[in-house]
């Protein structure tokens, strides 16, 4: 079975102005959840994501996220197949977390493993 897209993300150095502008450009209804990050609902059928205040010297990026059932084991087969590690499993909430990769290419690319709701779900979640 193959492993669906379910988030993407866009970081940058100023928030309110991401917020702004995807709003104003796309008319995304864009909500800050907590401080640093806001979620974009999804449109029509498309896919919601979010947008993230990038900490200091994190360069603006654009990442997708996979789900996988487990982190460990997706992480160990990105490596046998020339990826690399960025951020090893980290807790979301009690019910998901998330890691980062480098592809073979040099493109970050997210993994989400949940037991619950994935974010952006309707259902509020506290990642």
């Amino acid at each position: 079975m193959a492993d669906p897209v379910v988030h993407w993300e866009i970081g940058g150095r100023d928030l309110t102005a991401l917020s702004a502008f995807y709003s104003k450009a796309f008319g995304w209804t864009v909500r800050e959840n907590q401080p640093g990050y806001a979620m974009v609902q999804p449109v029509d059928g498309g896919l919601g994501g979010g947008l993230m205040q990038s900490r200091e010297g994190m360069p603006p990026y654009v990442t997708i996220y996979v789900q996988v059932d487990d982190l460990e084991n997706a992480l160990r087969l990105v490596s046998e197949l020339g990826g690399a590690t960025l951020v090893p499993p980290t807790p979301i909430s009690t019910e998901s977390s998330f890691a980062l990769f480098r592809d073979p290419e040099g493109n970050a690319v997210g993994l989400l493993q949940a037991s619950g709701p994935l974010i952006g779900e309707s259902t509020p979640t506290s990642g």
